[in-house]
């Protein structure tokens, strides 16, 4: 594919306030690729047409095209593994050893009450949109207060919600038969919104008894929704299972009847070939979460071995960075690190791979498939104007791969739910974000004062000054000599 000279007439927000939009980009990712000539047709929250650009212009002539030079239009991203709830505490975790959630992320949010709950989620799902993230799968939250707060964010802020309400019944003080009853209540609540996707989810394995397990994921199965834990992401939670019941995490949830296609697991890093045959035997879907496995795991989840094996899988975030077009590049650098260069693969997915799973693929994992994550008739109409006019781009020979490697968070032009634009040039259409983070600055550090963090690494700072009091040290010794 050769360069090309484009236009730079201005747009603005308003170019796009009606409910039917006939775009006209430079290009549109479709299945087979980033294809030119095309038109898309907006109609309802929903792609209504997708075809040759001279064959949507005549068959609408009633309609007032927008044409899009320089612009790829591509489905917005999915992450399929996010804590919405965790971002006033995010770089607290820098430098941490494994297993954060025990002296941060457990502390923290069960210090968070109904409005700073709300500001978290807000804050993320801004940080989610910035980042390309149309979708994002929530975990969980282990704050007291209700997810109404989480949902309102996801919903005042446009981005599509999987929302998980967690089963853990070992140690709660809620027996499992109250339990079992909100997680229906939480299941029919959400079913058929227009953004939020209800989700039942257990930490992890160790925290339930079995038959909250099974219950749990009959209960997704039941309601056409998702069943969410963390699995065989940190040795030790390997351990202590094989230790408490002689079975592994994975071994686990199958003993307990916990696996199969309405289930998503999270990491899956330290998976045996057998772990592998059973999320593939089961259909489980896996959320890959390669920037999680670089800032805090143990090991690297086998994605392309995954893929070889028909396992479904997404890209996740796990909270730790929103930015979508990072997170691609994270995966395919994983895969090349920890498995590519050892078997001379300098493919590692073909830049497609990622793509896909980041966005159609993705969205199947989640148990949106057929909602969103590919622009195609009938999905909702959630997705991203990117901007193909800079030198990152140019010349461009093989877009997807440089998709994959070279576009970056800034690129993105606008960012559309349910057919309705939510931010331009980073930035919401219609509410204060400034305001947001304004609130934030002002209530995060009571928030995290008020928690009892335990953090291991000091500040970046303070390591500084450490390993320099440290070297000062060795050569005020060595001066003596």
């Amino acid at each position: 594919m050769s360069s090309t000279s484009y236009s730079t007439a201005p747009l603005a927000p308003a170019d796009f306030a009606d409910e039917t939009l006939l775009l006209l980009p430079e290009e549109v990712l479709l299945a087979e690729g980033c294809l030119r000539d095309q038109a898309v047709l907006v109609a309802d929250g929903r792609f209504a047409e997708i075809g040759e650009r001279r064959d949507l212009l005549a068959r609408h002539p009633e309609l007032a095209p927008i044409e899009l030079p320089g612009k790829l239009l591509m489905p917005g991203f999915v992450d399929t593994h996010h804590h919405l709830t965790q971002s006033l505490g995010k770089s607290l975790v820098f430098g941490e050893p494994s297993e954060i959630f025990k002296r941060i992320w457990v502390p923290l949010e069960g210090s968070l009450d109904e409005r700073l709950v709300r500001l978290s989620a807000r804050l993320a799902a801004l940080e989610a949109l910035r980042g390309g993230f149309t979708t994002a799968v929530d975990a969980g939250t282990r704050a007291a207060s209700e997810l109404d707060g989480i949902a309102d964010a996801a919903e005042q802020s446009g981005l599509r919600c999987v929302l998980g309400y967690i089963c853990n019944d070992l140690g709660s003080q809620r027996d499992a038969a109250e339990i079992r009853r909100d997680a229906e209540r939480h299941l029919a609540r959400w079913s058929g919104h227009g953004l939020v996707h209800p989700s039942l989810a257990v930490s992890i394995p160790e925290v339930a008894s079995d038959a909250m397990l099974h219950d749990a994921a009959a209960l997704c199965a039941e309601g056409g929704a998702i069943f969410q834990t963390h699995v065989n992401e940190h040795l030790q939670a390997v351990e202590r299972s094989l230790v408490a019941r002689r079975q592994r995490p994975l071994e686990h949830l199958h003993a307990a009847g916990a696996l199969g296609p309405q289930t998503l697991v999270a990491h899956a890093t330290l998976v045996t070939p057998g772990e592998l045959n059973l999320l593939r035997d089961t259909d489980t879907a896996v959320a890959f979460n390669p920037v999680a496995s670089s800032w805090k795991g143990n090991a690297v989840a086998p994605a392309l071995h995954m893929a070889a094996q028909g396992i479904r899988f997404g890209l996740g975030s796990d909270g730790t960075r929103s930015d979508a077009f990072r997170l691609l590049d994270a995966a395919e650098t994983s895969q090349r690190l920890a498995f590519g260069l050892a078997s001379g693969d300098s493919s590692c997915g073909g830049g497609w791979l990622w793509l896909d799973h980041a966005t159609r693929a993705g969205a199947e994992a989640a148990g949106l498939g057929d909602v969103t994550g590919a622009i195609a008739p009938g999905l909702a109409a959630d997705f991203l104007l990117v901007d193909l006019d800079v030198p990152e781009m140019t010349p461009s020979w093989d877009r997807p791969w440089e998709l994959v490697r070279y576009a970056n968070r800034d690129q993105i032009e606008a960012v559309f739910t349910n057919g309705r634009l939510r931010l331009w040039q980073g930035w919401p259409v219609d509410w204060d974000a400034r305001a947001l983070l304004a609130e934030v600055r002002e209530a995060a550090g009571a928030a995290v004062a008020n928690a009892p963090i335990q953090r291991v690494h000091p500040t970046s700072a303070a390591h500084r000054q450490r390993v320099m009091a440290t070297q000062s040290g060795m050569e005020a010794g060595g001066s003596h000599e």
